[in-house]
């Protein structure tokens, strides 16, 4: 895992203040990307729990790069995924950090990336079978982390 690009953008309509007698935010709501519906969808209920929490938001990219290539060069240009994801974040009305990791395995980036017991939003379409969305939001549950499933719209 490498972490590839990490940038705070700030919403011109709410930064992130602090609960009263705190120093700073100690929660952070962390969005997994997973599509532009369910990301957006996620950074919808993300946005509604960080202004009710008072904290802030990281979006978590995970950029899978081929075993044939080097974890330095991703398939993507980081420059392009940067103006995409900086559209996305400006979705949200609270203060969003943007990180992208370049990885070989999504979950076990993941499982290094988040802090232990985090609360998590992993957006995606809402089926009568197991999608990979849902999966996902499973297996970081069984790790241990308070995970929010946002169903997309149609």
């Amino acid at each position: 895992m490498r972490l590839a690009f990490e940038k705070l953008l700030i919403s011109a309509a709410r930064p992130c203040q602090p609960l009263a007698g705190e120093e700073s935010a100690a929660v952070e709501v962390s969005v997994i990307f997973t599509s532009v519906e369910g990301t957006l969808a996620a950074l919808r209920q993300a946005g509604m729990l960080a202004d009710r929490l008072h904290a802030r938001i990281s979006l978590i990219v995970p950029q899978v790069v081929p075993y044939p290539l080097p974890l330095t060069s991703p398939p993507v240009l980081l420059d392009f995924n940067e103006r995409r994801f900086r559209v996305l974040a400006g979705q949200s009305r609270v203060e969003t950090t943007v990180r992208i990791y370049l990885c070989r395995d999504p979950l076990e980036m993941l499982t290094g990336a988040l802090k232990p017991r985090s609360l998590v939003v992993v957006g995606g379409r809402n089926r009568w079978w197991p999608t990979r969305e849902w999966a996902l939001a499973r297996r970081l549950r069984r790790a241990g982390h308070e995970v929010v499933f946002a169903a997309a719209s149609l």
